[in-house]
């Protein structure tokens, strides 16, 4: 399985260093050109690889982690996304109005045609998700929600060979109603940090 990370701002930093600390590799890729961000990717660690954004689309699971407008312009970087997992780890707010009642996840799925789409890694401020997630004897939570039941067990053992806990919270519209912004207002669980002890 290979990964990227399109967006290379404070979110897309810290998931960075999720990558690094386990030394699983990762592409990563911005609006900048890979030479801009290599020196900051080298100083993440080895495993972490600058790339063009084409170049890095050709993994199989691929961290969303642009500003929630520019997810348009990544969506058309490819003909079709079949066979491509999207984590989107953005955050829509407050809500744009062109969401039409949607939840976010759900509109981002619409852009990324034949993709599978899971909610995830939005509900930490990137400070907290840039630090190790195992903390006293538990490891931190993410919360994960997708309309596809089959995309949600790969990202979960992703999660977990991160070190964190997943949690599902089943569809977009119900349990990951909880992780979007309404409106002007957070999903109730957006910035709860929470951890699992071990069984």
């Amino acid at each position: 399985m290979s990964y990227a990370i399109i967006g290379f701002g404070k979110i897309g930093q810290a998931l960075a260093y999720a990558f690094a600390r386990k030394s699983i590799e990762v592409t990563i890729a911005s609006r900048r050109p890979p030479e801009a961000l290599a020196p900051q990717a080298r100083a993440i660690g080895p495993t972490v690889v600058a790339k063009s954004l084409r170049d890095a689309l050709e993994a199989d699971t691929i961290i969303l982690a642009v500003p929630f407008g520019e997810h348009r312009e990544v969506a058309k970087a490819l003909p079709s996304w079949e066979g491509k997992t999207i984590i989107d780890a953005m955050n829509a707010f407050p809500v744009p109005e062109e969401l039409d009642g949607l939840p976010s996840s759900a509109f981002v799925a619409k852009a990324f045609t034949g993709a599978k789409l899971v909610k995830g890694f939005n509900h930490l401020v990137a400070a907290t998700l840039a630090t190790d997630p195992i903390v006293e004897g538990g490891h931190r939570v993410v919360f994960l929600s997708s309309d596809d039941e089959d995309a949600t067990a790969p990202v979960a053992a992703l999660a977990k060979q991160l070190g964190f806990a997943p949690v599902k919270l089943g569809k977009l519209k119900e349990g990951g109603a909880l992780v979007h912004a309404r409106g002007r207002t957070w999903g109730q669980l957006i910035f709860q940090d929470l951890f699992k002890k071990e069984q």
